[in-house]
């Protein structure tokens, strides 16, 4: 287990687990260029280690984010914007490049550039009593952070507009009826049953599980020729691969494959 961390990040690494903690927590969590940074160089770390399976984010004490700073607001001009939000996108990009799953575990409010962080994560585990509101609206501004490309995706562009024109609080069960949210667990429970959830992803076939994300997030834009070619050059790639020998001799043998030790098996060759 090792642990690091800068001002407004908190990070931990554990069993194949990296568990990202948003650690602005007067502020609600509350966006800062050291947090974008801090984000950003956690995932390249979590790109450049193998040992690293899956990445978690969730907020320090009572919200996961309350998106832009509100004390900030206001102040700044058209550059300083332009600026913030290209260091927002490359964060976004990184995440959605990343070929690791990432689990946004949110508690409290996540509103605006904080749901779209959870957005661009690949799964939202939820703890009951979660709110999501994309506020922007209220205060003239658009969605940024890649809400306006992840909603319409996941809802539909009807219900996005909607929720992105009246700018109100959807409650955690409407999140999840909408398949915003995943799973949502008692908040007495949460922590506990994020980290049973992130084992369990971190125990499976991590290069299967890459290059399902890289497809899946392609399907989106591509045709269905383009994804079938995709799955078949992939599936004769990934046939090779020790994670496939161990699960099949798993599924022969009546018991749960180890694909963790297929991975280390893989490196040490290397």
């Amino acid at each position: 287990m090792g642990q690091t961390e800068n001002k407004h990040l908190l990070t931990r690494v554990n069993e194949g687990v990296m568990h990202l903690s948003l650690n602005r927590p007067d502020s609600l969590n509350a966006f800062s260029p050291e947090m974008i940074t801090g984000l950003k160089e956690a995932i390249k770390q979590a790109k450049d280690d193998s040992t690293i399976r899956v990445l978690t984010i969730s907020g320090a004490g009572r919200s996961f984010s309350a998106g832009g700073d509100v004390k900030t607001m206001g102040e700044s001009g058209a550059l300083e914007t332009f600026e913030h939000i290209g260091e927002l996108n490359e964060l976004i990009r990184a995440m959605r490049d990343l070929e690791k799953p990432i689990i946004a575990a949110v508690h409290g409010f996540a509103a605006g550039a904080g749901f779209n962080l959870a957005l661009a994560s690949d799964m939202i585990l939820a703890a009951e009593g979660s709110k999501f509101v994309l506020s922007f609206s209220k205060v003239g501004l658009i969605s940024d952070g890649g809400g306006l490309y992840f909603l319409p995706r996941l809802i539909g562009p009807y219900r996005a507009k909607e929720l992105l024109f009246n700018a109100e609080p959807i409650t955690v069960d409407e999140a999840h009826s909408l398949g915003i949210v995943n799973h949502v667990y008692p908040l007495n429970e949460f922590e506990q049953e994020v980290s049973k959830f992130a084992a369990k992803i971190a125990a499976g076939p991590a290069t299967a599980y890459g290059f399902i994300k890289k497809i899946a997030d392609r399907s989106l834009t591509s045709s269905l020729d383009e994804i079938l070619e995709q799955e078949r050059i992939t599936q004769a790639t990934v046939v090779s691969t020790d994670d496939h020998k161990e699960g099949v001799q798993a599924f022969k043998e009546k018991r749960e494959p180890n694909f963790k030790i297929a991975n280390e098996k893989a490196l040490s060759q290397k």
